[in-house]
């Protein structure tokens, strides 16, 4: 039974490795980097998570300040939605950032 638990750990382990070459290899077939990427993250109306998903981004990017972004209320105003359209080396950047976004506490979704 261990060994077998091992072996499925393996198995899912190469298959997040092939899953992500496969988005890293799209990514790079379909933009030149160094480029801007656009992040979408839509989430909770509140300064903390606005501020939460900007530092994501910020840490992951080795960013200096904060990246300019665009705010929009949703109607009712309970969720927001961040724009950011940072610049970004290469495509690990890119699933780096959104990694990082999906732990930020909030998020609704991300685009």
């Amino acid at each position: 039974e261990s060994e077998q638990l091992r072996d499925d750990a393996a198995r899912d382990q190469q298959a997040a490795e092939q899953s992500r070459q496969q988005r890293i290899d799209l990514l790079n077939q379909t933009h030149e980097f160094p480029t801007n990427i656009l992040f979408k993250v839509i989430g909770t109306n509140d300064p903390a998570f606005i501020l939460a998903v900007l530092e994501a981004i910020r840490e992951v990017l080795e960013l200096t300040d904060h990246p300019a972004h665009q705010l929009r209320e949703a109607r009712g105003g309970r969720h927001v939605a961040i724009s950011v359209e940072p610049p970004v080396s290469h495509a690990e950047q890119v699933l780096n950032v959104y990694a990082r976004l999906s732990l930020v506490e909030g998020v609704v979704m991300m685009l």
